[in-house]
């Protein structure tokens, strides 16, 4: 049930919060319908990190948004704010694991024989621990019938919510933005590593229903074969839909294609290197092309228009450039995060 908030708490024609949970709303968790839990986790990123610095980059950046979606607003949720969000605090408990993992997983890239092997134990060790946090603080939302979205980190953190969204909505489906699969078995060792997130939930996810990957253009030769094989993945790759825009065919056709391929109940997984990467330049592992701004912002309403419910999400693989000053990444982290934020509220007031 949605829990609509005192909105004479918030001064709308005031800036922001900077010091508050997200969006420089005044709430807290316990008066909200949707939470936001943050996961600073980035061992297993194979070529840049800085992803673990994504949660508080998007909530520094976040209050400067205006707090109305105008596409959303055609859709009957222009202010999902309304209704509550609220983004915890980063917990200790993952910045220690991440820092140890972290140090053991140099070790592994190192090479050092029995010592690379012991450290690739050590990580995986720590990525259960991780998998086995979040799916606990899933599961106490859950049961408290909120809404819950993920922020990473690394795109292995959503693993646990998954889990515990299929279990609770059995045959639902994904829809997965990336520039990668992946669908990489173990990929550098790592028994959950970023590369490799999908593989590990159509492995052991069996309520699953469908994966729609869209956006994807760096993929190996198994991951492709994988992606057109298996029954319950959906290709979109980017080369594809490029072409099939080039042919004269609408951007809003192909997305009631893309969204008619899942089930009526979604989780959503945005990895932020799904878009063009002059709007997440500092991403780990960026890729030329992607989804503009708008296509993926259609994409996501869509959606709603074709009636899905969207059970929760997670937005993963923003960072930081570094740079003092610049909060573009963060800047576009926390739009994205508000459409699904969005989207998740919206869908479960028409479903109301």
């Amino acid at each position: 049930m949605l829990r609509e908030v005192d909105r004479s708490k918030l001064d709308i024609e005031a800036a922001g919060d900077p010091t508050g949970s997200i969006f420089g709303l005044p709430y807290e968790e316990h008066e909200c319908s949707l939470v936001l839990v943050p996961v600073p986790w980035e061992p297993t990123t194979s070529y840049g990190r800085g992803t673990a610095a994504g949660p508080e980059a998007i909530r520094i950046a976040s209050p400067q948004l205006d707090l109305f979606d105008p596409e959303l607003a055609e859709l009957g949720i222009g202010e999902p704010w309304h209704y509550g969000i609220f983004m915890r605090p980063e917990d200790e408990t993952v910045r220690r694991l991440n820092a140890e993992a972290c140090r053991l997983a140099d070790q592994v890239r190192r090479g050092d024989g029995a010592r690379a092997a012991e450290a690739l134990a050590g990580v995986n060790a720590r990525s259960d621990e991780l998998n086995a946090w979040v799916r606990r603080c899933t599961q106490e939302l859950l049961d408290q019938d909120r809404i819950v979205g993920i922020v990473g980190g690394d795109h292995s953190v959503p693993f646990g919510a998954i889990e515990a969204h299929a279990r609770r909505y059995p045959g639902m489906g994904i829809l997965h933005v990336d520039a990668h699969a992946d669908l990489r078995d173990r990929y550098e060792g790592f028994a959950h590593s970023h590369a490799s997130i999908m593989r590990n939930v159509l492995d052991a996810v069996g309520d699953l229903g469908a994966l729609v990957q869209v956006g994807v253009r760096d993929v190996s030769r198994a991951e492709y074969e994988l992606a057109h094989l298996h029954p319950k993945v959906t290709p979109w790759p980017q080369h594809v839909i490029g072409r099939r825009l080039a042919e004269g065919q609408p951007w809003a056709a192909l997305c009631r294609e893309i969204v008619e391929a899942l089930p009526s109940h979604v989780w959503v997984s945005f990895d932020i290197d799904g878009l063009d990467p002059s709007l997440c330049p500092s991403t780990g592992t960026p890729v030329p092309d992607g989804l503009s701004f708008a296509h993926a912002m259609t994409l996501c309403a869509t959606l709603l228009r074709c009636g899905k419910t969207v059970v929760g999400f997670d937005l993963v693989e923003v960072a930081p450039s570094g740079v003092v000053g610049d909060e573009w990444d963060g800047n576009v982290g926390a739009r994205v995060l508000h459409r699904l934020c969005g989207l998740a509220i919206g869908s479960r007031l028409a479903s109301a």
